[in-house]
């Protein structure tokens, strides 16, 4: 199997658990591996005939930005059914990082795999 990747993919959006965060937008990241066969698309040099990371970027952003989620871990996971429904994936790994959730590291998150991975 073949991997697609977007990597840091940003979004503002609403998430969190306190008070505060539910009034105003973080910026969540996204680094996303998607399982593909690429052979087609590499013998016949055509977008229709391979995973659309820009279409699957589109998506996502707009998803996340419309969401106002309390944990990572939902947001997560509604975004790995998103890629695996709606752009036929088999497999995807998602790993989604909340910048500045705690003041003594970079970021924090969650890494999850969805599917079968062959």
């Amino acid at each position: 199997m073949d991997i697609v990747f977007i990597r840091d993919l940003r979004v503002d959006t609403v998430i969190g658990i306190y008070d505060w965060e539910r009034k105003i937008r973080q910026t969540v990241i996204f680094d996303i591996e998607m399982g593909a066969d690429i052979a087609t698309a590499a013998a016949t040099d055509a977008i229709k005939d391979t995973l659309d990371y820009k279409s699957v970027s589109k998506r996502l952003v707009s998803y996340a930005q419309e969401s106002e989620f309390q944990l990572v871990e939902t947001l997560a996971e509604r975004c790995a059914e998103i890629i695996l429904h709606e752009f036929n994936v088999p497999w995807v790994r998602l790993t989604l990082n909340k910048v500045g959730a705690v003041s003594a590291a970079r970021d924090v998150g969650v890494i999850i795999e969805r599917g079968q991975r062959d």
